[in-house]
């Protein structure tokens, strides 16, 4: 992964914690449930769009990397990305 592709994805997910947090404070102060709700699910959509990125990184570099590896290596890496794939989809 490039450097400027981490830094991106890294700050996809420090608004997010930032987003966490604020959901924290609301639950502390008791703030309507319809605005928690829709914050979480704004959450979500934020951590979606943050996976899919890394899905994106991960065919741009990784699997265009294991053209160049054994037929073996293609095969794992296929089945890695396979599997988090479908863990990441399960997710949505």
């Amino acid at each position: 992964m490039e450097i400027m592709e981490r830094k991106k994805i890294v700050n996809r997910f420090k608004r997010i914690e930032g987003q966490i947090r604020g959901l924290e404070k609301m639950i502390e102060d008791e703030s309507p449930c319809l605005d928690i709700l829709t914050q979480v699910s704004a959450v979500t959509a934020a951590i979606k769009k943050a996976g899919t990125e890394v899905v994106r990184v991960y065919l741009d570099h990784c699997l265009v990397d294991a053209a160049n590896k054994t037929e073996a290596d293609r095969e794992r890496k296929k089945t890695e990305f396979q599997k988090a794939l479908s863990r990441y989809i399960d997710m949505a």
